[in-house]
């Protein structure tokens, strides 16, 4: 009877957990079908999307829709493609990622570390600034930027994003600083060590895990948003997400929905790759800064 009841609790394991892959494999295809339309649409010609089956593969291959979307298609008034827009989002966000990245880290120091009175209600209000909508922020942003002389620039979208990322950064430093041993610090300290150099040689080469965590998410937000472009950049700082709704937006007549699924594409290439690059990273430095904090 044991040997039975054994084979049968196998059956069921193998059951359930056939089950279970066929679910998940169920949902992966319904997550990935938007992707395939778009992969599969932008190497057909036109006239093909016009009369033939959205989902099925190109009866042409062609490169055509991707050099048009590159440097071909008009946005605006002039067809320059998406290649200048492309170059102005790296341009926008390398820059205020590893700004916002180093004052996080160096946040995150002081307010586990070095504390100092206050230090709370200081953490409390850069943490306020992670919940604040970016619509309540664009008339004084824009008031700010125009003081400086900066507005429409590719500098004032740096600072922009570079501020509004400093909330983000210090908390995520601040949670994976706090499980760091305190007394490496002192021990330090009493070594006549100083505070620059506590910083570079002990707790920044261990920050690693938590370095990816804060680029990743800093690059995908600042890489994807639209309102803070939209709102602050000019004819030439215009990021990526800009370009691609008014390439969408401006054509006139037949619309070249393989030249639109090329550009869509292209703007999403740049933080795919960094997920899949460096996507495991991201789970074990998630999971390093939730030790306490």
């Amino acid at each position: 009877m044991s040997r039975i009841s054994q084979d049968n609790a196998v059956a069921g394991s193998r059951l359930t957990r056939a089950l279970i892959y066929t679910v998940l494999i169920f949902f992966v295809i319904y997550y990935l079908l938007p992707l395939y339309v778009m992969v599969a649409n932008s190497f057909k010609p036109l006239d093909e999307i016009r009369g033939g089956d959205l989902m099925a593969l190109p009866n042409v291959w062609t490169l055509e829709p991707w050099r048009d979307a590159w440097s071909n298609a008009q946005i605006g008034v002039e067809a320059t493609g998406l290649k200048p827009y492309f170059m102005n989002s790296f341009m926008i966000v390398i820059p205020a990622v590893t700004l916002s990245t180093i004052v996080g880290a160096l946040n995150g120091y002081v307010l586990t570390k070095w504390q100092f009175k206050g230090h709370g209600t200081v953490f409390a209000m850069l943490l306020l600034s992670c919940f604040i909508p970016f619509q309540i922020v664009l008339i004084p942003a824009a008031k700010v930027l125009g003081f400086l002389g900066i507005s429409g620039t590719i500098q004032g979208l740096i600072l922009i994003h570079f501020v509004y990322g400093i909330g983000f950064s210090t908390l995520f430093f601040r949670n994976y600083y706090a499980a760091f041993p305190t007394e490496l610090i002192r021990a330090a300290q009493i070594d006549g060590a100083s505070f620059m150099q506590i910083f570079m040689r002990i707790l920044l080469p261990s920050s690693g895990p938590i370095i990816v965590v804060t680029v990743i998410w800093q690059f995908t937000n600042q890489w994807n948003d639209f309102l803070f472009g939209a709102s602050f950049s000019g004819f030439d700082s215009t990021p990526m997400t800009v370009a691609l709704n008014n390439l969408v937006n401006s054509s006139t007549g037949v619309k070249e929905y393989n030249v639109h699924f090329a550009g869509a594409i292209m703007a999403a290439l740049p933080t795919l790759f960094v997920y899949i690059v460096s996507g495991r990273y991201f789970v074990r430095g998630l999971m390093a800064g939730a030790v306490k904090g």
